[in-house]
């Protein structure tokens, strides 16, 4: 798989726009469903996918295949999602969307779901998932993208930062001060988050 990725990228290098035709439609699913869970909705998704092939088109002069081409796409769209969020944030058009995992991820973060035929247990879950996701909306850009990363994907430290191109400190002192941020504005399910007491 790697030699024929490889050889598409040298190919589209050369100008050959069906090499990169294939691999966008090789990447196209993974793109998408990780740009959900940074936008939260399926037209901002949409659109940061488009984003992200276009500048890795581009740019492909500038891959220099020391990296998956996969983790390439992935650091051009958590910059290009950081980007699009400081200028919602400066034009005060943010919106509190939620955060979306991929296809066949059945993870909840933090939400027993123990007692899901109990319609008041129902009503208090879902009232502590917007609470999540306004928390999360909360977060400075690379925050919550490091916390997404992290916590919904479980991606290990060393690949977020190579992802992100910083270095793995200012991953784990990013990730520290989101979950400050995430235990500040969720005291109030600090029993039910397993939080403990302060």
């Amino acid at each position: 798989m790697e030699l024929i990725e490889h050889e598409l990228i040298k190919r589209a290098r050369g100008g050959d726009t069906g090499a990169f035709k294939q691999l966008v439609e090789e990447n196209q699913k993974q793109v998408f469903n990780r740009a959900m869970e940074l936008t939260g909705n399926g037209a901002d998704a949409d659109d940061l996918a488009q984003i992200v092939f276009i500048k890795a088109y581009k740019g492909l002069s500038r891959f220099k295949g020391q990296a998956k081409f996969q983790s390439w796409l992935y650091r051009i769209m958590v910059n290009s999602h950081i980007d699009e969020s400081r200028k919602r944030l400066s034009r005060g058009g943010w919106e509190v969307a939620p955060v979306h995992r991929a296809e066949g991820d059945e993870k909840e973060l933090f939400i027993d779901t123990s007692s899901a035929h109990n319609p008041e247990a129902q009503s208090e879950a879902a009232s502590m998932r917007a609470d999540i996701e306004i928390a999360l909306q909360a977060l400075a850009p690379q925050q919550r993208t490091i916390f997404v990363m992290r916590h919904y994907k479980d991606m290990p430290l060393k690949e977020i930062a190579q992802a992100l191109g910083v270095t793995t400190g200012t991953v784990k002192s990013q990730l520290f001060r989101a979950l400050q941020h995430l235990q500040e504005k969720l005291a109030f399910y600090r029993h039910e988050l397993g939080l403990g007491s302060s």
